[in-house]
């Protein structure tokens, strides 16, 4: 069953309130980054440097996690433009629900999101 137009409605100001908050981070993120490597040199002990080297590292993976969210999240609203939401981009085939209101930004099935991951398509 295809979506309706208040059911996007209310997908896309979903999208778009993730969007800000990601965007909002990934900027502190960014510059919690900048100012560790200006810090770089001014610990007082090895282990705080590791620790310093440490927060780093995961402030930069969680930034790379949400560089990818913020992908699919534009794809997504992409396809609401298109007129395309809730349509796989793999198989055609409708997004069940469910998957969306978990997922908003989702835009494969979770099968053809499954046979991607283990490279089968």
């Amino acid at each position: 069953m295809a979506l309706k137009k208040s059911e996007i409605a209310h997908f896309k100001k979903r999208l778009e309130e993730m969007r800000k908050q990601i965007t909002h981070s990934l900027k502190g993120s960014t510059e919690d980054v900048k100012t560790a490597d200006e810090k770089s040199g001014y610990s007082q002990h090895q282990a705080d440097q590791g620790t310093d080297d440490f927060d780093r590292t995961i402030s930069i993976e969680v930034s790379s996690r949400e560089y990818d969210i913020l992908k699919h999240i534009e794809r997504a609203l992409e396809k609401i433009e298109e007129g395309t939401y809730g349509i796989c981009d793999i198989s055609g085939h409708e997004i069940p629900f469910a998957r969306l209101d978990a997922v908003p930004y989702a835009v494969m099935t979770v099968k053809a999101q499954e046979q991607l991951e283990k490279g089968l398509i």
